[in-house]
């Protein structure tokens, strides 16, 4: 084996290796974005489950809920979400 082929092995075995650290970085990568969107998804509930229950503790129902100066029924665009909290399921006939 003279050493161009030894050359060209190495190369393709070269190539190999760096193909397979692409596919690892991109499941760590995919891997960190699962993680974060977990992470997003779960603060969102606690600080959601917050909200709720301090409204619930004080009467405040979700059509007079405010936080600076913004209706949380106003933010509510949805139909669907409107309805979870037995809102009109049309945002102008809140107003």
């Amino acid at each position: 084996m003279g050493i161009s082929e030894k050359i060209a092995q190495a190369e393709e075995r070269l190539k190999q290796l760096k193909a397979l650290k692409q596919k690892k970085d991109a499941r760590e990568r995919a891997a960190a974005a699962k993680k974060e969107r977990a992470n997003d998804t779960r603060r969102k509930i606690l600080a959601g489950a917050f909200v709720l229950e301090q409204l619930q503790k004080n009467g405040i129902g979700a059509a007079l809920f405010t936080c600076e100066g913004r209706r949380f029924s106003d933010w509510l665009t949805r139909a669907d979400d409107r309805a979870l909290f037995n809102l009109p399921t049309d945002a102008n006939a809140s107003a």
